[in-house]
């Protein structure tokens, strides 16, 4: 049985209930009518009458025609106005800088990517401010349109700073105040998440139903993290960095890790670690530049599609990192009790065909609850901008989606 948000007839809910009502619209994707949302959210008639009168006086949602559904007079069908609010996503990879504009429906309406260039963190917030900046000239639209700026950072971070504290895959950075200096140079207000949670957000929102369940996401980048989503909530943890499993062994007799141990994630399990092991195996040939982000993500590429063609040294070399990443997401899975593993990132398509037939069977060999269920792994089903979606999603969450803490009352 799927839980379903609802809300509460209590008073001072005013904020809670209307997030309800448009979650409950925007599901909807069709619109509902005032009589529907009385019977999905559980609110009583004129509470729903006044919220919506609310929301339409504000833009949000619109009467979108009018509906005949059995005996009695039609009823107005309401319809959230998908134009009347957007928001930027930013995602900083190492690797590659991704932006997209979304509509308050969470569609992606203009989108842009480029490499991140090298250089210092002042000069990489340019060029996110100039990314941003082209992206709202060519979707011809003013920066007073746009709600905010959702940024998806490598952590760890300092939430309540705004900084970005030395993330291993971006070395010129040290605390970097990247949400208040973003929004400087922009001129619209910043939110500032991790990665990994910015996609999993991302899953929830393009995702069928905002309740189904409790999820790992594992997120392929430069690095890898994870994300961890119980009954419809991202989890974020005490200083919002869940998700740290760099350092978590996969490989004792694995090669050295910079913390002073061995077969860390980090050294194991990254597509740069990846791509030192069939260099060392003699798949590629040798360069001074082999660590560069743009050499490891063609070879990258490279691997992944010799592997799918079925060549066999590049295949085994993809498999066996394949069973170490299995001992990461087993041990995880074992601990957490989540009902699915869902994967994605910038370098997940390119190994998601030999993954998705490698690491189920790993996985339910080493789970702990195999007598009792299956554990269901698949791909994110938003793509490669996962990270950049969920992050201009956080925006526009800020709006629409019921935050328990809003239950809360002072006394």
């Amino acid at each position: 049985m799927t839980l379903r948000r609802r809300g509460t007839n209590l008073p001072k809910m005013g904020d809670f209930n209307q997030s309800v009502i448009l979650e409950a619209i925007r599901r909807s994707g069709e619109g509902l009518s005032r009589t529907e949302l009385v019977e999905t959210t559980g609110l009583s008639a004129q509470t729903v009458t006044n919220i919506t009168r609310r929301l339409i006086a504000d833009g949000l949602i619109d009467e979108a025609g009018r509906t005949i559904s059995g005996p009695g007079k039609p009823r107005t069908t309401l319809r959230l106005n998908a134009g009347s609010r957007l928001s930027i996503g930013v995602h900083l990879d190492p690797t590659t800088m991704t932006f997209v504009l979304l509509d308050l429906a969470g569609s992606v309406i203009a989108d842009d990517a480029r490499r991140t260039p090298p250089g210092t963190a002042d000069q990489l917030i340019t060029a996110m401010a100039d990314g941003v900046a082209d992206l709202i000239r060519g979707a011809g639209i003013t920066t007073d349109g746009v709600a905010g700026i959702g940024v998806a950072a490598p952590g760890p971070l300092d939430a309540e700073r705004g900084t970005v504290i030395d993330p291993p895959k971006l070395h010129s950075w040290h605390r970097v105040p990247l949400r208040d200096a973003l929004a400087a140079a922009t001129g619209i207000d910043v939110t500032l998440e991790k990665d990994t949670t910015a996609a999993a957000v991302a899953e929830l929102w393009r995702g069928d139903d905002p309740s189904s369940g409790s999820f790992l996401f594992v997120y392929l980048g430069s690095g890898i993290g994870t994300a961890l989503v119980i009954d419809g909530d991202v989890v974020r943890g005490a200083s919002r960095n869940v998700g740290e499993v760099g350092h978590i062994i996969v490989d004792p007799d694995g090669p050295a890790c910079a913390c002073g141990r061995r077969g860390c994630v980090d050294v194991v399990c990254t597509p740069a670690a990846i791509v030192q092991r069939a260099e060392h195996a003699g798949l590629f040939g040798a360069t001074p530049e082999a660590d560069a982000p743009a050499v490891v993500d063609a070879r990258f590429t490279q691997l992944c599609a010799q592997a799918d063609a079925g060549e066999q040294p590049a295949l085994r070399i993809l498999e066996e990192a394949i069973g170490h990443f299995s001992v990461l997401v087993s041990s995880l899975t074992n601990m957490l009790d989540v009902d699915r593993v869902v994967l994605g990132g910038p370098f997940w398509s390119r190994a998601e065909r030999t993954a998705l037939r490698v690491l189920p069977v790993l996985l339910e060999a080493q789970s702990a609850t195999r007598a009792v269920r299956g554990l269901p792994v698949s791909g994110t089903v938003v793509g490669e901008e996962v990270g950049a979606i969920g992050a201009g999603c956080l925006v526009l969450d800020e709006i629409l989606t019921p935050r328990a803490s809003a239950l809360l009352l002072d006394s």
